[in-house]
């Protein structure tokens, strides 16, 4: 019975601290500001695919010409992607449309782009995207900028 409910208390204990931690390291993400809410779906396939597949969670973070993705369920302490913006070119803007309304925020819009040669589309509410759009605008003069 004691051991019962010292591994009972021991998981409770461990359970609690990863969610302490998942909470401090995104904590420690938003600390020096410019972070946005932000869904990502890499290496999309030509057709639409509206089963809501790929999505994953994440926070973006503005760090100079790039931009930092961190996936929310991890305990990287590193971003998971970095896109560039010299060599972001947006393709299309839509609504979630199908089982994507439900992988995704209540309010995002989806964003397809291209990095590098590898699509993939961003999933962000309409405050975060008017950000991202104007951030992709003011490159600084003699880069350019491929916004559709």
């Amino acid at each position: 019975m004691v051991l019962a409910l010292l591994i009972c208390g021991l998981v409770v204990v461990l359970v609690a601290l990863g969610l302490f931690v998942f909470g401090l390291r995104r904590r420690l993400i938003q600390r020096s500001g410019g972070t946005f809410d932000c869904s990502l779906r890499w290496n999309v396939p030509a057709e639409p695919d509206l089963s809501g597949k790929g999505w994953v969670y994440g926070v973006a973070r503005y760090n100079g010409d790039r931009i930092n993705w961190f996936r929310v369920f991890s305990y990287a302490p590193r971003p998971r992607r970095t896109l560039e913006r010299s060599a972001i070119e947006v393709v299309s803007r839509r609504a979630p449309e199908g089982e994507e309304e439900l992988a995704l925020l209540s309010d995002a819009v989806i964003l397809g782009c291209a990095h590098r040669g590898v699509r993939l589309e961003l999933a962000m509410s309409d405050d975060a995207l008017t950000g991202f759009l104007a951030w992709l605008e003011a490159a600084p003069p003699g880069q350019r900028v491929n916004v559709a």
